[in-house]
């Protein structure tokens, strides 16, 4: 079985081993396609926080069903999962936030991952493919992380909603807002990825900071009242700090972007807004029901955000191209020969 190790920040290989044994309960999935995300293009970097070198890499995941004794599943079916494997014991998981496990071992991230041909999965993190193609369950996990942060923030229809960075998470965020009927304002340096939210998802505005007065800009949008809800997806440290005076008084700032450093921030005009400041991590089982629910129906299409696809072994020499700006990279497929 081949399977891609990141050896060390910047450094990809192929490598080949055993297939992988399910044990009682488990299941073995053989990998159809793998979405790159946020956290894999910062582990290769070597700027993800919640990392060890060597490492699997690889947490959106489509695959097909190839052996164990899970209820309901059978060989051949287009399947995906849950990628956070939570203790059931803790505090969190008592609570119901099993996405924020105190032990919780993401899959590609705190253990090995799936860019593999093969890998084996707890049956109790199976998701039905619900006639989903290889494509769309790829997309299923970073659009539950968007849909989880739109919840967290408690969005509501008629609000002003900033969401800062779009990548295929900003992408989602803005998607599950306007679904509760935000009017969404996108935020990024990228102008290929500005038109696109503006053309393909008909967001409220566009914004470059390069290019214009965030603040002016957002105040003249908003008639002087700022967003009630503005959302990090960037995870750019500067980026981060910047935002909080962005925000509307008695307004929320919810962080899905991750970074290493601290934040800093003035607490006089954090305080005078009774601000609300919350991080999003992860998702629940009930945020990937519904994304899956929305692609079913229609209301999500996440194919169009898929702009590269890329051949397993083809991506230990090939990885550092999707990184490239100039190549316009929204959202990258990794495809595994049929």
């Amino acid at each position: 079985m081949n399977y891609i190790v990141c050896q060390e920040p910047g450094t990809f290989l192929l490598k080949e081993g055993d297939m992988p044994q399910p044990k009682e309960g488990e299941s073995l999935l053989r990998i159809r396609k793998i979405g790159i995300c946020g956290t894999d293009i910062h582990a290769f970097g070597g700027t993800q926080p919640y990392f060890n070198y060597p490492r699997v890499l690889g947490h959106e995941l489509a695959a097909e069903y190839v052996s164990g004794k899970a209820k309901g599943f059978k060989k051949g079916d287009a399947v995906s999962f849950i990628p956070y494997f939570n203790c059931g014991t803790c505090v969190a998981c008592r609570n119901g936030l099993t996405n924020c496990c105190s032990s919780i071992q993401v899959f590609g991230v705190h253990i090995d991952g799936g860019m593999a041909e093969y890998v084996v999965v707890p049956d109790a993190y199976l998701l039905h493919g619900e006639g989903l193609d290889f494509d769309e369950l790829a997309l299923v996990e970073p659009l539950a992380i968007a849909a989880h942060g739109i919840r967290r923030a408690g969005v509501r229809a008629g609000e002003t909603v900033l969401v800062m960075g779009a990548g295929p998470i900003g992408i989602g965020l803005i998607q599950f807002a306007q679904q509760v009927g935000a009017q969404v304002i996108v935020l990024d340096v990228n102008t290929h990825r500005l038109d696109f939210c503006k053309n393909e998802l008909g967001v409220w505005a566009k914004i470059n900071p390069l290019d214009e007065n965030v603040i002016e800009r957002l105040s003249a949008l908003t008639n002087g009242d700022m967003p009630t809800v503005v959302i990090d997806a960037t995870g750019n440290r500067k980026v981060m700090n910047n935002a909080f005076q962005y925000l509307a008084h008695g307004g929320r700032y919810v962080l899905v972007g991750l970074q290493k450093g601290e934040l800093v921030f003035s607490h006089p005009e954090f305080h005078k807004r009774e601000s609300t400041l919350m991080s999003s991590r992860n998702a629940t089982r009930e945020d990937f029901e519904y994304v899956i629910e929305s692609i079913k129906s229609g209301k999500i299409n996440p194919k169009k955000y898929i702009t590269h696809r890329i051949n397993f072994k083809d991506l230990p020499a090939d990885f550092e191209t999707l990184m490239a700006p100039e190549n316009n990279v929204i959202k990258a497929l990794v495809e595994l020969n049929e």
